[in-house]
This record gives C-alpha cells, structure tokens and sequence, in this order.
C-alpha cells in the first residue's frame, strides 16, 4: 500500500520537517494530488496570464516541487520559466519535464539567490502557507520584483485559517508596495473538498 502524505503536510513546520517530508514524497506526490484533482497550478498561471503581455520575459517557479506548476504555467504560454525548490528529490523530477530554463536547490538558510529585476513575474503556487513556507517568503519574492513585476501565489483552506498569511498581503496593497490585480477563491484538491485562493500582485 503506497503511504499518502497529504494529512501530514498541513501539520508540518521548520525547515527540515519540510525537507525530509517532501523528500519522502517525492515519489509519489504528483500521483496523490493529481488523485485528488490538484487544480490551483492552472488556476495561478491562468490568473497571470491574464495580466502579462511578453510570454518570453523570464518567469521564477519559485517552489517549483516535481513541475507541476512549470507544467501549468507552459500550458498557459510561458516560456522562459526558471524553477526553484527546497528538495533535490522534486528538482529531479521537475527536471524530466524538460520545461525549464534552470533549476536551483533553495536554501532558506543562506540569502535569497536572485538580484532584484531578474525576473518579470514569480509564481509561489502552493507553496507560502501552513505546513510550508511561512509568510516572510511573500515579502522576499515581492521585493525582488521591480515595479511592474507581477507575482501570483496562493493560500488553501488550511492557510486561510490563520489571518496573518491574509493580512500580510494585505497590508502590502495598503502601503503601496503592490496592487492587486485580482484575486480569486475556487478549487484546490476537490478530492478532499479543499478550495484555494489565488492572488496576482504588481509590484509598485
């Protein structure tokens, strides 16, 4: 019988918890939530889409896990994607897609790898929120964008239930850091009856 990983991964927290459990996963994970209808990849890159005239302008996958969302974000006409993910089980995996320009190992440890400007757009899909990145990645992507970059993310039931996920992006519209082009609620893993939000911000 083939161990599911889905109940444990809105439960995890720290770093390597993370690490050794998407390691575990890797296998089998693409299986499971595909299982489970996994429908936010191509909610996020359809909702950037939406928004972006230059498909070539490069794009980073940041939390790329085995390619799925690179996947998605292909299938909506992006073609310069870069990848990025805390394990190298998932990076192998993304890897076989053929889909990206680069992929690179994160280390949440060390400082953030990219010059500011590199990229036109971020996608963070599934990535910030319980059992995975906490909420300061959202200002880490967004202040490596340049004004006009767009950067779509999302948060699932789990996530939403802890208002400071919410209010952290929030409060970056407030202050003027960014403007929220749209925002959506939809499905995420109908399979376990769990909906998504989805976000696309520009940076300002």
């Amino acid at each position: 019988m083939t161990e599911t990983f889905l109940d444990k991964a809105y439960d995890t927290t720290g770093i390597e918890a993370t690490r050794d459990l998407y390691t575990s996963w890797a296998a089998s994970y693409e299986a499971e939530v595909s299982q489970n209808g996994y429908a936010t990849p191509r909610r996020c890159a359809e909702a950037l889409s939406a928004f972006t005239t230059d498909f070539a302008a490069p794009i980073l996958d940041f939390g790329c896990g085995t390619g799925l969302s690179g996947l998605a974000l292909s299938l909506a006409g992006f073609r310069t994607i870069d990848g990025m993910d805390l394990t190298q089980d998932m990076l192998d995996r993304a890897a076989q897609k053929q889909l990206y320009r680069s992929l690179s190992l994160s280390d949440p440890t060390a400082p953030f790898p990219v010059r500011s400007g590199a990229y036109a757009a971020i996608s963070a899909i599934g990535v910030i929120g319980s059992g995975a990145a906490p909420i300061d990645v959202f200002d880490m992507l967004l202040g490596v964008l340049d004004p006009s970059g767009k950067f779509v993310l999302s948060f699932n039931d789990h996530t939403l239930e802890d208002p400071a996920f919410e209010t952290r992006l929030y409060d970056s519209v407030a202050n003027g850091t960014a403007r929220l082009l749209g925002e959506s609620y939809g499905d995420h893993l109908p399979g376990i009856n769990m909906k998504s939000k989805v976000y696309v911000l520009e940076k300002t």
